[in-house]
């Protein structure tokens, strides 16, 4: 793992172009190992006893105190999937027309078509299938029973797209990417991957160095304890696992950070409905315990 010097000298070299993206990517990860914490290294043990103040700064408890982060980096694919987003919306801006054809064949390429049943008199969508009774069908719609259901092949559900984009019949969510995630998508939907895709493509380098260069920054900024306060042990746990933190106005209780005071500190009226809510779940909680519902 790199320490924070070193960090920010192979952030500033491939800024500057001095090493490639492939280079900076390597030397980063380079003895990196899953689980492997920063906290742990010698150069954050080193420059911690720097930042680190005599008390905590929430509770002002003296007892075991530690460096408590307001942010944390994100990890890596998150800012690829943001710069990333970004490319693809300013592609669509500027090339907001794609040829017929291309979409077809991306279509055919990328997606499973399970189409949508249909009514062969009013071209009504998923009629009621029976099991028992013949015909098999009956459309809720206009009522009209049949054997055999209808259905639009891919390319006639194009063509219905590209003269109206809000028709009826392309809103059906019934192309299922052919990826793991096997994810249903309308032609709307299609249309936008095959955009970000064109996008990723087209400035797959320039993407990729964006989002490491952020992540390097976060990084950096991680290490340099930019964004810190001490805090004991408690006050951490409590920010760190629940969300909490001690209420300003009171110094006593603990908050949600979402909350300006405790419920303590809320005005009678707004305390005891805060209360009766609190309680509520609780009765709830166990009553879903005695049932034996997670």
């Amino acid at each position: 793992m790199l320490t924070y010097n070193e960090l920010i000298e192979l952030r500033d070299k491939l800024a500057n172009g001095e090493i490639s993206l492939e280079l900076a990517k390597a030397e980063f990860w380079n003895d990196f190992k899953e689980g492997q914490r920063s906290w742990h290294t010698k150069d954050w043990k080193e420059r911690r006893s720097k930042f680190i103040k005599d008390k905590c700064q929430i509770c002002s408890s003296k007892e075991i105190l530690t460096i408590q982060h307001l942010s944390h980096p994100r990890k890596h694919t998150e800012y690829i999937r943001e710069i990333t987003r970004g490319y693809a919306k300013e592609y669509m801006n500027s090339n907001p027309e794609i040829d017929k054809s291309e979409f077809s064949n991306y279509v055919l390429k990328n997606y499973d078509y399970v189409p949508v049943p249909l009514c062969p008199n009013c071209k009504g969508k998923n009629p009621s299938e029976r099991v028992r009774k013949t015909p098999k069908y009956r459309c809720a719609d206009c009522k009209h029973e049949f054997d055999e259901a209808v259905y639009k092949s891919v390319n006639e559900l194009i063509s219905i797209f590209y003269e109206n984009e809000e028709a009826y019949e392309v809103r059906d969510k019934c192309f299922v990417s052919k990826d793991k995630w096997r994810n249903k998508n309308n032609l709307s939907n299609v249309r936008y991957w095959l955009q970000r895709d064109s996008a990723k493509n087209k400035d797959a380098e320039t993407i990729e160095k964006e989002a490491f260069l952020q992540y390097l920054n976060d990084n950096i900024k991680y290490l340099s304890f930019e964004d810190t306060i001490t805090a004991c042990r408690k006050c951490a746990s409590s920010y760190d696992l629940h969300k909490m933190e001690l209420c300003p106005k009171c110094n006593t209780h603990y908050k949600g950070i979402q909350y300006p005071t405790c419920i303590e500190c809320l005005p009678e009226d707004k305390r005891k409905a805060a209360l009766e809510i609190i309680e509520f779940g609780k009765e709830w909680r166990e009553m879903h315990k005695k049932l034996g519902i997670d």
